[in-house]
């Protein structure tokens, strides 16, 4: 789950990480009393949507008076940002960040992140922060500090005096990125964090730091154990399928191909993409209905599928390990007929009554195709599927 940068900053600032005054405002008068409240001449408008590259995309404002920062801020709020990150429908704007504006002389970039290949968190630095960082990482990685944490031991000082000191900073400023690194390696483990990342930290002239800008992602599996933060979801920057999924119990992504998909188990599921490609056919979705599903879950995620306009065909593939495949046939069944399916539905039943699920199917009186392996229902969903 991922947090405004105004959520994430409030929870920077709360464990002692400098960050700039400023408000979250949902209208142009609550952002004209932010302003007003934070005093001075110039302030900062800032969309806040789930995406990078904001402000190369307009939707960071640096404004001189009331009248601008109105007018900034109206013509934030209530529209899309789209950036090279969300794609051509971008994201909602609900809301604008507005701060005051901090001047400084250098930024840098410091993230930590969860690397699972690593098994512990790393955290990278540069001494080239900003709006620019991506192009740098891709194209200069030399000018990137990496420093994997050893899970046992801990993040120790003299690791970050080394990061500090790699970026060329005083003795002063060194000594206040140790304790910014030591606090997000804690929050890395009390949140339950993916990834915290300040981009830009900037350094000011009297080498104090300040998290100009901040992202945090947490892992969805651990949100039950922190319900302060689940409360933080702001549902309308995710993809309306993939919410709909989570209150169903079913794990659903969206992709870009006309295939959709319908499988039980998350290792199966990426094997059914695998194969869908391989056959030269291109998923909708990525979608698993999970080891106990359901007839009722099955319709749901039927309902899902078809509620992507791109989709020409259905690929449905049930190992019947836990779950019967005769249940599953059922729930197929009443879920195409609840639904009204209008495109080829492909089912590939295997394991436990998978021949009495098959039975099931093709007395229906549907057009349900049932497939005799994975490599012949992927055939026959591509087939099923015109691809220019």
């Amino acid at each position: 789950m991922h947090l405004h940068e105004y959520q994430a900053k409030q929870l920077l600032a709360a464990q002692g990480i400098p960050i700039p005054s400023g408000h979250p405002a949902r209208s142009a008068a609550e952002a004209e009393a932010g302003a007003m409240q934070l005093g001075g001449e110039q302030w900062v408008v800032k969309a806040q949507a789930h995406t990078g590259g904001r402000g190369k995309a307009g939707g960071v404002r640096r404004v001189d008076s009331l009248a601008a920062l109105r007018s900034a801020t109206e013509s934030l709020l209530a529209t899309r940002l789209v950036t090279l990150q969300t794609g051509p429908a971008g994201l909602p704007v609900d809301t604008v960040l507005v701060e005051a504006v901090t001047p400084f002389v250098r930024e840098l970039y410091l993230g930590a992140l969860l690397d699972r290949n690593q098994a512990c968190i790393v955290f990278m630095a540069s001494a080239a922060g900003g709006m620019d960082i991506e192009t740098i990482a891709a194209h200069d990685p030399a000018q990137i500090l990496i420093l994997a944490v050893d899970p046992l031991r801990g993040l120790d000082d003299y690791q970050c005096r080394d990061i500090g000191f790699g970026l060329g900073l005083s003795a002063a400023a060194v000594g206040r990125l140790t304790r910014i690194m030591q606090t997000l390696y804690r929050l890395m483990h009390q949140l339950d964090c993916n990834q915290i990342e300040i981009n830009p930290l900037i350094v000011t002239a009297d080498d104090q730091l300040i998290a100009l800008d901040a992202k945090l992602e947490i892992d969805d599996n651990a949100l039950p154990a922190h319900p302060h933060l689940a409360a933080l979801r702001d549902g309308r920057q995710e993809d309306g399928r993939e919410a709909t999924a989570r209150e169903h119990g079913l794990s659903y992504v969206a992709l870009e191909g006309q295939i959709g998909c319908m499988v039980n188990g998350a290792g199966l599921a990426m094997a059914t993409l695998d194969v869908i490609r391989l056959h030269g056919g291109r998923p909708a979705n990525f979608l698993d209905v999970g080891g106990g599903a359901t007839a009722a879950r099955v319709a749901e995620a039927f309902k899902l599928i078809l509620s992507d306009a791109q989709v020409k065909a259905v690929l449905v593939n049930i190992f019947g390990g836990i779950v019967r495949c005769d249940l599953i046939a059922e729930g197929i069944i009443e879920a195409v007929r609840e639904v009204g399916v209008g495109v080829p539905v492909i089912v590939r039943l295997e394991g436990t009554h998978a021949e009495a699920g098959r039975h099931l199917l093709n007395e229906s009186g549907l057009a349900l195709i049932t497939a005799t392996d994975l490599d012949d229902a992927a055939s026959r969903a591509v087939a099923a599927v015109s691809y220019t």
